[in-house]
């Protein structure tokens, strides 16, 4: 059963309602309005009811905050937010000034975005990863994804609840637990796990609490959240925006990305994060290849005359999700695509190897993240923070941290070991791999199932994943986009286009097409499990 969304409303004469045509003018007549109205709201239609005066930046940030405290704090309680920016009404405020003064400062004006507890902001919202070491950490400077979305225009409501450290930490985690926040809940069904890490981020989307969320992923932390919260995810290429100023797992593998409920607004907001970060030498890839604008992408014929390969195999962990896929393959033909089967390489060519990488590099940039934080930072070394989890009372409670000790065991990245598994991987998943399937095929994207529907959430065992596509696009460094491909009962499943390095506009253009083709896309209920 859906939540109820209604605020108390103060008796008023009808006639006075009838003549408030803003929601500022039901305000001034003593009206507190429900915020049912935001649901599945776009930036394009935001944005235009700035334009005509229909509502206000502060109006639509109170409501917003309004549905964080009624949704996710109580009601569902699905618990995605870790922290409310307390300045969020200022920001919002100074906003409607800067309008009033004919300025609108970019293509994400007055757009509520929740962040992933993992990225640095400057302001009184601490950066935590989840971890009760970081609680009280405040890093000195805004990440570059940060400050672009401030440039942009956008307000930052919130930061959200994650898989601890990004879920590189231990044997046998939960999806969606960490520390600091605890369990988030999956809105469609709340028993159900929404995965991770960007666990907080794609529950906040899906379940209206802000218009757009960044995540960031390693191997299927935003792809694998779009697929069980029923939204859209962009994995881009790795050095297409920034990863300074944001916990590390992976210098080869870590990007973030945008999650959003439509093709439209995730691209929107990719556009708002790209360009080059002297700090972040990935970025320097990207000279010449990124673009400050993907909506000229967004073509309701994109999959016409594109040769699409799907990725032989991908499924076979759910009978129905297969059977989805078999539905989106017809759909995608009449859509004027082509589809051929493909086979990827065996993935023990390069999922080891990029396992190997990880614990190297999580390593290595960890220290370094505690390092930048300066002389307050709780921690200097993951060694440190070994020995902080073993007498805290939180953080061994459910999982063991057998990554963080099998990671602070590897040497530096200039060991040979580190070299080889680096090389071995990008090999497989890059020319003998995505670029060698889509080269000799003459393919514009490749496809999979995202993953299975959601998992019933398990804090004694673990996850109980069962089957995903993440990993080629992830471990390449390439870029994948999750939509939602239909429903398994009431919990929504997702299909990803991948390709090339750099190819975003080519796969914005498929996934477009096919969402606005099927428009799978469905608001959660907030069900209960009998």
């Amino acid at each position: 059963m859906k939540t109820g969304y209604y605020f108390c409303i103060v008796t008023v004469v009808l006639s006075i309602l009838s003549g408030c045509n803003t929601h500022k003018e039901k305000q001034a007549a003593g009206v507190q309005f429900d915020n049912s109205w935001l649901e599945e709201m776009t930036i394009k239609n935001l944005q235009q009811g700035y334009k005509d005066g229909k509502y206000t930046v502060s109006e639509v940030v109170s409501a917003y905050l309004g549905r964080i405290n009624e949704i996710d704090k109580t009601g569902p309680s699905l618990n995605s937010i870790i922290v409310i920016n307390p300045d969020a009404m200022k920001i919002a405020e100074a906003l409607d000034r800067e309008k009033a003064e004919g300025k609108i400062r970019g293509p994400l004006f007055g757009v509520p975005v929740v962040l992933k507890d993992n990225i640095d902001t400057h302001d009184k919202m601490p950066t935590t990863a989840g971890a009760t070491i970081l609680r009280s950490s405040f890093p000195k400077a805004d990440s570059p994804v940060a400050k672009k979305l401030r440039e942009a225009g956008a307000v930052i409501i919130a930061k959200s609840n994650l898989s601890e450290w990004a879920n590189f930490r231990g044997n046998a985690s939960t999806s969606g637990w960490s520390g600091v926040g605890g369990q988030t809940k999956n809105p469609y069904v709340l028993d159900r796990n929404p995965c991770g890490s960007s666990s907080g981020s794609g529950v906040a989307v899906s379940a209206n609490l802000c218009m757009i969320s960044i995540g960031t992923e390693t191997n299927g932390s935003i792809v694998c959240p779009s697929n069980n919260n029923g939204i859209v995810g962009i994995k881009p290429t790795v050095g297409l925006l920034s990863r300074t100023g944001i916990i590390p797992i992976s210098y080869s593998q870590d990007t973030p990305g945008p999650m959003a409920r439509t093709v439209e607004d995730a691209a929107i907001c990719l556009g708002a994060l790209t360009g080059i970060d002297q700090l972040d030498p990935k970025t320097i890839e990207s000279d010449g290849k990124y673009l400050s604008d993907y909506t000229p992408s967004l073509k309701r014929d994109g999959l016409m005359g594109k040769r699409i390969g799907i990725i032989k195999n991908s499924g076979g962990f759910s009978a129905k999700v297969d059977e989805l896929m078999r539905q989106a393959v017809s759909d995608l033909k009449a859509q004027g695509a082509f589809i051929m089967e493909v086979e990827e390489p065996r993935s023990s060519a390069y999922e080891n190897a990029s396992y190997e990488v990880m614990l190297y590099e999580f390593k290595d940039g960890l220290n370094k993240y505690f390092s930048g934080l300066g002389k307050d930072s709780p921690v200097k070394t993951i060694s440190e923070l070994i020995e902080f989890n073993k007498s805290d009372s939180i953080e061994l409670r459910y999982f063991d941290q057998a990554t963080l000790e099998k990671a602070d065991k590897k040497g530096d990245l200039s060991s040979p070991d580190y070299k080889k598994s680096l090389e071995k991987m990008q090999l497989a998943t890059r020319k003998n791999g995505i670029d060698s399937l889509m080269n000799s095929n003459h393919l514009d994207a490749l496809i999979a199932p995202t993953g299975s529907p959601a998992w019933k959430t398990d804090l004694l065992l673990g996850d109980h994943f069962i089957g995903g596509s993440s990993s080629l696009a992830a471990i390449s460094g390439y870029p994948a986009i999750s939509v939602p491909l239909g429903f398994v009962e009431n919990l929504p499943v997702g299909i990803t286009f991948f390709g090339r390095a750099w190819s975003e506009p080519v796969l914005i253009e498929i996934a477009y097409s096919y969402e606005q083709a099927t428009k799978h896309r469905k608001a959660p209920e907030y069900l209960v499990t009998d």
